[in-house]
């Protein structure tokens, strides 16, 4: 499992089970320590059971954004009930890592 996967795998977790919010890994990978905005998704049978995220970074860092829209997509996603601890086997995760918005003069430049 990729390790930004794992991250919010382990944050939902631990705040479902036990209302704990993780802290960081010690030893950040690169990726983890940059600022970028961070969407996390949650499925349960192939179905988008939460999704939240930030378009621009909230936090000192990836590893951080995970931990805190990884729990939101589980507890505050207004489209789904919280995800209870019996779901939590069912679940699979995806991480998006955004890059710097690009700004556009016409249409055109946009790739569908």
């Amino acid at each position: 499992m990729h390790p930004l996967v794992s991250l919010a795998k382990r944050a939902v977790e631990e705040y479902v089970k036990h209302g704990h919010v993780i802290n960081p890994p010690d030893e950040l990978t690169p990726e983890m320590q940059e600022r970028a905005g961070v969407f996390v998704s949650l499925k349960k049978a192939g179905q988008l059971r939460g999704c939240i995220g930030t378009f621009a970074p909230t936090t000192a860092n990836v590893a951080e954004e995970i931990i805190k829209n990884a729990i939101a997509a589980a507890t505050q996603d207004p489209r789904f009930a919280p995800v209870d601890e019996e779901e939590l086997e069912s679940l699979t995760y995806s991480v998006d890592v955004l890059s710097e918005p690009e700004q556009v003069t016409d249409l055109k430049e946009l790739d569908p």
